[in-house]
């Protein structure tokens, strides 16, 4: 993106709220890409903008790129009902602030993007602004373009869907983390038994090839089934590439502890996990499509915090 330049203050307010503005634009579109695109049409418009009549940066800023990613998420709409297999968010790497920041790290977990993403636009860039950024009532009305009453109705609406479908469990990180590392262990190493115990009675698997390498189609379910699946991982090709020329690493994705599968040239996977009251995987979140690899391929680690 053109950035602002050095000797213009005025246009140094977008660079100062650009964190803000993809933070928002990535939990309303659940793609990188889609945000990085949204931020540079709010640039444009910003740039085109009368900005001694702009009393409050911020406000207008975030209006903007919350309309923006409304409108880009509507034109998508079809794209993902028709879409090849389930679909999941784009993954994206995370620095230590955004995984250290219990609150901040669930607003962004692959699981809680899977829930918005049944929203209607409204209801997401509505729930986006108040919970997690702590917008006001009064200043997500105009950011929407509703009257203050609708904004409260699809705030209540969008907060009692995702409390039905998300429930909150009080977050361990270090034991998340702990688990993951196990996880990680036992399976890049074949070990049927550790995963047993490491992973939920009625854990759930969701692969996203999005039709461009090969996938489940639908939710691998249930503790013996999704251990073998893992098991295995150690002796099977995966994606025509032999596992001695496949590398796994442990990193953190979406604000919690993650696995990148890497081949020869190409990042060719990412896994993010779900855990239930215990602490044991509930669900695990495998992306393959590469089209929603590019972000993590380019190594760019965002602050969503």
């Amino acid at each position: 993106m053109t950035g602002p330049r050095p000797d213009d203050p005025d246009q140094l307010a977008f660079q100062r709220y650009r964190t803000l503005l993809f933070s928002v634009a990535y939990r309303i579109l659940g793609s990188a890409a889609d945000a990085e695109d949204a931020v540079q049409d709010a640039w444009l418009k910003w740039s085109a903008a009368d900005r001694s009549q702009v009393a409050d940066p911020r406000a207008y800023l975030s209006r903007i790129v919350s309309n923006l990613a409304m409108e880009r998420l509507r034109s998508t709409r079809h794209q993902r009902e028709t879409y090849v297999g389930p679909w999941l968010p784009e993954p994206v790497l995370t620095g230590p602030d955004t995984a250290d920041g219990v609150a901040a790290a669930d607003t962004v977990s692959t699981a809680l993007l899977v829930v918005l993403e049944t929203l209607s636009p409204l209801e997401r860039a509505v729930f986006v602004l108040k919970e997690v950024f702590a917008f006001g009532y009064a200043e997500i009305a105009q950011a929407v373009e509703r009257s203050e009453p609708a904004v409260r109705q699809a705030a209540h609406r969008a907060r009692e869907h995702v409390r039905a479908r998300r429930p909150r469990f009080t977050a361990d990180r270090a034991r998340q983390r702990d688990v993951t590392e196990r996880f990680f262990a036992a399976a890049t190493g074949g070990d049927l038994n550790t995963l047993m115990e490491l992973l939920s009675p009625d854990v759930t698997l969701w692969t996203d090839g999005g039709g461009k390498v090969r996938q489940a189609l639908k939710p691998v379910i249930g503790l013996e089934t999704v251990a073998n699946w893992f098991a295995a991982l150690g002796t099977a090709t995966y994606q025509g590439v032999e596992p001695g020329s496949m590398r796994a690493e442990l990193t953190t994705i979406n604000g919690g502890p993650g696995v990148v599968f890497r081949g020869p040239d190409r990042v060719m996977a990412t896994l993010t996990f779900d855990f239930d009251p215990e602490g044991r995987i509930s669900t695990i979140h495998n992306v393959a499509n590469p089209d929603k690899l590019r972000a993590v391929a380019e190594g760019t680690r965002y602050d969503l915090g």
